[in-house]
């Protein structure tokens, strides 16, 4: 029968990582790869019956995922990460895929993610499926952030169901989102600059424009009330912070802005506001009376 590891990554999460753990009892090992921690992440880990490896700090987890796997020693690979938990059918499920004799390469597994205490239905965070169990040598990551994994041979999606999702405990707070935004988008600044990219200040009005609108409308976002909203609008916010890490990195080049284009990229961004309050479906939105104000702002 074909065994499974468990691989977590760690950085400060003595709080959540013991949770992680417990979820996978019934996994054959469990490697932690611990970022040297302040905390007691890792000394947790190893009373749960974990092996603890150590890897050098980095700004974000990809280029460490794929040294954390390969200090896995069984065939089948399960990643988490520290704030997630596998409820016990989706554990039986992944049992049944290793077991199986035409299993697949790969599995992509849906996600549920909670944040500030609810279920996200919506605004593109379900069912967020993520390449997570595979065989071992199928799956590799990159060292750019928050993008997905390459994947060899065929691979399966489960279905988009609750019991077969890994249950996400994601942002907690505000200050944990804006915490993890400082660190996430000054290393998107920089990939930003690696690629070419030159700072053009019209993109901080377009793209924050174009992320809300893409999060609360087009992948409705508005379904989620109004953590839909806030997240719609922390997410804007966090490409606005971007831009101006790249402009930053630029040295603060100061740019002379005629009045007229400040007009001219407003009133294109106040076409595509009106352009979704008009075509989206919007007659059970939980916020209609912000919609009927903002359609009388924007005519």
């Amino acid at each position: 029968m074909n065994k499974i590891s468990v691989v977590i990554n760690t950085f400060n999460e003595g709080k959540t990582v013991g949770r992680v753990i417990k979820s996978v009892g019934w996994a054959d090992e469990v490697v932690v790869c611990d970022m040297h921690s302040d905390d007691d992440s890792a000394e947790i880990a190893r009373k749960l019956g974990a092996r603890v490896v150590l890897h050098k700090r980095v700004s974000f987890v990809e280029p460490a995922r794929n040294f954390a796997v390969l200090k896995a020693s069984n065939d089948w690979i399960l990643v988490l990460d520290p704030d997630e938990e596998i409820p016990a059918e989706l554990g039986e499920k992944l049992q049944e895929i290793a077991a199986s004799e035409d299993s697949p390469e790969y599995v992509e597994i849906p996600r549920k993610n909670i944040i500030f205490g609810g279920w996200m239905k919506a605004s593109m965070w379900w069912p967020d499926y993520n390449i997570r169990f595979f065989k071992k040598g199928a799956v590799t990551w990159g060292n750019e952030i928050h993008r997905p994994p390459k994947a060899t041979g065929e691979g399966i999606k489960l279905p988009e169901e609750e019991k077969y999702a890994i249950a996400h405990y994601h942002y907690e707070s505000v200050s944990q989102f804006i915490e993890r935004m400082n660190r996430y988008t000054s290393v998107q600044a920089e990939e930003l600059k690696s690629q070419g990219y030159i700072f053009n200040w019209r993109d901080l009005i377009s793209k924050p424009n174009s992320e809300f609108l893409s999060r609360f409308f087009l992948n409705r976002g508005f379904e989620d009330g109004l953590r839909g909203l806030a997240l719609s609008l922390l997410q804007a916010f966090s490409f606005l912070v971007v831009y101006l890490k790249v402009w930053e990195i630029e040295k603060f080049e100061q740019k002379s802005i005629a009045l007229s284009e400040i007009k001219e990229v407003s009133s294109q961004a106040g076409k595509e506001i009106k352009y979704w309050i008009n075509f989206s479906a919007l007659s059970k939105n939980p916020f209609k009376r912000i919609i009927q104000k903002a359609r009388g702002r924007v005519s």
